[in-house]
């Protein structure tokens, strides 16, 4: 019990609130991610679908899956990483699960995610 008393407090300690857009499942995002190649650092993008978010505190991940080349390619961020430089949200997706490792056997159209639509109330009709 002591032990896990432990963790949390380093947990508490070591947890900053990183400054990243609210984003859920089925939402495409753009994650620019720094690289190190020797002395020089540079941003990669790398646009898809958030399939899954997963944790909580310093161990919460997302994944996000896009498709290259005709081949999915899917890569596992965390939200403290510090090498990530923003998170842009593109399109917010309709979906009714949490996890959608169903794309993963999905080939073309039906491989996409429906867009949330939002309708604006106060138009003034």
């Amino acid at each position: 019990m002591k032990e896990l008393e432990a963790i949390q407090f380093v947990h508490q300690q070591m947890l900053t609130e990183p400054t990243l857009p609210a984003f859920k499942t089925g939402d495409t995002v753009i994650v620019k991610y720094r690289i190190v190649e020797g002395d020089k650092t540079r941003e990669q993008d790398f646009r898809g679908d958030v399939i899954q978010i997963k944790g909580h505190g310093l161990t919460r991940t997302f994944t996000v899956r896009k498709i290259s080349h005709g081949v999915g390619v899917e890569r596992i961020f965390s939200y403290t990483n510090p090498n990530i430089a923003g998170i842009q949200v593109v399109k917010r997706g309709r979906v009714r699960r949490a996890r959608l490792y169903y794309l993963r056997n999905l080939v073309g159209k039906k491989a996409r995610i429906k867009e949330l639509k939002f309708f604006n109330t106060n138009s003034g009709n």
